[in-house]
């Protein structure tokens, strides 16, 4: 009896240390949800890899969201469907948060109908400003007001909620300032419940990251856009934003890795990892992946600790991938 006492006593200690070293080994993401497919992907993947000895963890709070956690060093990486902002990098400095910027992928972020929606073949980005503009609250209430060749049909919108990278990416491309938006829309950090709120009703719009999109084609359409007057409507694809044609909603999209996580084995092995196999997790996920250089670029500035930000602060509207492989290269 006292043998086997002292047998489950070695066997509990041995579980609780093997416990405690599972529970060292965590990564922990948060941040944009449009980045939240193309990480989780690859986590997925490195925890098969790892044989789950290393557990990474990938919440959805929205990029603004992340970055708030991010900078009071809460977590280890932040996802971002925006370079990180001015106020975002005082914080992150005040608290003594230093960070690495890896760009991951593009995104053709997507404006989307009703597919039961049989009237718009294409919108300009001044139909689409004439709709979200903050004087349009209250105000803007039919399709029709936007256009009279459309129909008198009530007007329902759905977007990125305020701590959301693609509310302040989509409103500066279309409104022409971060976060200037009318506020009487369904808004939610989370694009699963955008896609469903455009299904279920024939006068919905919304916008969203393109994978969320290409994941359910069958319940939305997409709506090709003019990017100004005489060019023609680019519809949203891998092809168009390669290309640069795809126009102002084509961005890159990010992770920030906290410099001093990074000498953790768990999130270098991690980052490592993600580096890897990015291009592939990101065409998987129907993502654009960057050229291949990018993610040497990546790997060699992460393994020297090339701390701060190329973007200065700002949100850079209608970069093309070429652009980012120029400022990438400086």
């Amino acid at each position: 009896m006292k043998k086997s006492m002292n047998l489950m006593a070695v066997v509990l200690a041995g579980a609780f240390v093997a416990g405690n070293a599972f529970a060292q080994a965590l990564v922990k993401v948060d941040g944009s949800s449009t980045v939240y497919p193309i990480t989780e992907a690859v986590a997925e993947e490195f925890q098969k890899a790892k044989k789950n000895s290393i557990r990474v963890t990938v919440g959805i709070s929205g990029t603004g969201g992340g970055f708030k956690k991010f900078c009071r060093g809460e977590i280890d990486i932040s996802n971002a469907s925006r370079p990180i902002l001015k106020k975002e990098v005082d914080e992150c400095k005040a608290a003594g948060i230093e960070y690495i910027e890896m760009p991951v992928a593009y995104d053709a972020l997507t404006v989307v109908v009703n597919p039961k929606n049989d009237w718009i073949k294409s919108m300009t980005v001044a139909e689409l400003k004439m709709i979200w503009e903050p004087g349009a609250q209250g105000k803007v209430m039919t399709w029709k007001q936007v256009n009279p060749a459309w129909p008198d049909r009530p007007l329902k919108l759905f977007g990125a909620g305020a701590d959301s990278g693609t509310f302040d990416y989509f409103t500066e491309a279309i409104t022409g300032k971060s976060k200037s938006s009318r506020g009487d829309f369904t808004a939610s950090e989370d694009d699963n419940v955008l896609v469903q709120g455009v299904s279920r009703d024939v006068g919905s719009l919304g916008f969203f990251g393109f994978a969320y999109y290409e994941e359910n084609r069958d319940k939305l359409k997409a709506v090709p856009i003019v990017a100004a007057a005489g060019k023609p409507a680019v519809a949203p694809s891998s092809a168009t934003v390669i290309d640069g044609s795809y126009q102002p909603l084509a961005r890159p999209i990010f992770i920030y890795v906290n410099a001093k996580s990074a000498d953790k084995p768990e999130v270098k092995e991690f980052v490592e990892f993600y580096m890897k196999t990015g291009a592939k997790m990101a065409q998987e996920v129907k993502y654009v992946p960057l050229p291949p250089k990018a993610y040497t670029y990546n790997s060699d500035h992460f393994a020297k600790r090339q701390k701060g930000s190329k973007f200065g602060g700002e949100n850079k509207v209608g970069m093309t991938i070429e652009e980012l492989m120029k400022l990438e290269a400086k």
